[in-house]
């Protein structure tokens, strides 16, 4: 059965960085093909996976809108079979995963329709794979609209910051107020220096989440990201990548 990982939390936070490394950890621990959801307009997931820029639904979706209402599609082809080649046909293929790309919001005009067939394809496009990894946007708007209906564990991601943490108590009341089945929340501390202070775990205390992890600063990220190195091909030296490896193998196996 196919087990869907949310990441959520402020723009900065590193949320495209803690995806990556998560795909990274679990192609280590499965032996099925892993769908990793680029949900962030921005569109930089393929470049911390070593992939090549993505065609993204956003454009297709726009494409077919265009093409019918020039009256250009045809009668021998629905739209959902439209949308759904040409979802199948965006795929970026790794090694042993894919990507798919959201791309940008709506424009103007009724989406509706069109976005019910989205959500429809992409979760039938999950299936097909034992792991989902979505990189979300900063708010929770793909996951509400857009991406899927059931999230089995969503990681919400701060900076070691007092503010950071209240952020994540609101993206956590969102988790809870969209129409999304999310079966559980966890917190991820990301770029911790040190022991933290004890504001800082007070306001984590009273934030009531659990705990997935405290992912270390890591330098070696940093250069890789300045050099445009793929973060997949980081070694087991990383601090990230340890503690990023025992926190997959902590919540893993509770899926």
């Amino acid at each position: 059965m196919t087990k869907t990982i949310a990441v959520a939390g402020k723009g900065g936070t590193g949320k495209t960085t803690l995806s990556a490394l998560l795909i990274r950890s679990l192609l280590r621990r499965t032996r099925g093909p892993i769908l990793a959801i680029d949900a962030d307009p921005a569109t930089n997931l393929h470049m911390a996976l070593g992939l090549g820029m993505p065609a993204t639904v956003g454009e297709i979706r726009e494409t077919m809108l265009v093409t019918a209402q020039a009256g250009q599609l045809g009668v021998s082809i629905t739209r959902q079979d439209y949308l759904s080649r040409e979802v199948q046909m965006a795929l970026e293929e790794g090694d042993q995963f894919d990507l798919l790309a959201m791309g940008r919001p709506e424009g103007q005009g009724c989406y509706c329709a069109v976005n019910h067939l989205l959500r429809q394809i992409v979760d039938m496009l999950g299936r097909n794979y034992e792991y989902v990894v979505i990189d979300n946007e900063a708010g929770m708007e793909h996951i509400s609209r857009r991406t899927t209906k059931d999230v089995d564990l969503l990681l919400i991601v701060t900076d070691p910051t007092v503010r950071g943490v209240r952020a994540a108590q609101g993206i956590a009341s969102l988790g809870k107020d969209v129409e999304v089945n999310v079966r559980r929340m966890m917190l991820v501390v990301n770029r911790v220096q040190g022991e933290l202070p004890p504001p800082l775990r007070a306001a984590m205390d009273e934030l009531g989440l659990e705990l997935a992890g405290l992912i270390p600063a890591d330098d070696r990220i940093g250069d890789y990201d300045a050099l445009g190195k793929p973060l997949v091909s980081l070694n087991g030296d990383s601090p990230a990548i340890r503690e990023i490896d025992a926190m997959a193998a902590r919540f893993l196996g509770s899926l």
